[in-house]
This record gives C-alpha cells, structure tokens and sequence, in this order.
C-alpha cells in the first residue's frame, strides 16, 4: 500500500490543522495506523495510533487532550485533527500503517520500527 498525507500548513499558535493520509493499493487490508512527527535537528518521534481493529487509540502525552486520530470506514483515509498548535508542534508528520498483529500495548504501537507502510510526510509550521 502506497500512503500520501497531506492537510500541513503553516498556522498560528492556538489554531488547528487536520492532516489526511490517503492510501492506494490494497487497501480493502485492515491495518494499524499511526501518526508520527520529526522536528529539526530531533528524532523521529510517535504521535497517535489506531488499531486495526478501531478499538484502541493511543497518543503521546504531549499530544494527549488536544490531537484526535480517527479514520473512516476502518481502513483510509486516516485522520489527525489537530487543536491547540503550539510552536513545539512543529515538525513534518508522517503517517504510517502495517497490517500484522499489534499487541494491546502503547509500546507496541508508538514504535516506528513496527510499521512497514509510510508516506512522505507533511509540513506543519506553528508561529508563536
């Protein structure tokens, strides 16, 4: 599966964003879905994950309260609203799926080695 995310821009702090990640290819597939981030000059870093199932969620705790993950249909496209930018928010994102078995486990799913699809990343630029 091919994945394209897209939805950044440049946005004040206080504002919101909502990022979309498209899919092409197999994607009838259930797959685990997540979100990540890399700011300069930073490692690349989790941001929120779907299940394949939909019934788990997870978020970073930086995030937590302020970005929701969905999706539609429980496959693509796949979704980050995003509320209560800050600058720190800045970063390209990058979504990312795979179709095997998680664990019901945060550690399972905020790790980037777990995912074998990913798109290109996004831009979102936050100004104070």
């Amino acid at each position: 599966v091919q994945l394209q995310a897209s939805g950044g821009g440049l946005v004040q702090a206080g504002g919101s964003l909502r990022l979309s990640c498209a899919a092409s290819g197999r994607t009838s597939s259930r797959y685990n879905m997540g979100w990540f981030r890399q700011a300069p000059g930073k490692e690349r870093e989790f941001v929120a994950a779907i299940s394949r199932s939909g019934g788990s969620v997870f978020y970073a705790d930086s995030v937590k309260g302020r970005f929701t993950i969905s999706r539609e249909n429980a496959v693509f496209p796949l979704y980050l609203q995003m509320n209560s930018l800050t600058p720190e928010d800045t970063a390209v994102y990058y979504c990312a799926a795979d179709a095997g078995y998680f664990a019901g486990s945060y550690y399972n799913f905020n790790n980037a080695g777990k995912y074998e699809y990913w798109g290109q990343g996004t831009l979102v630029t936050v100004s104070s």
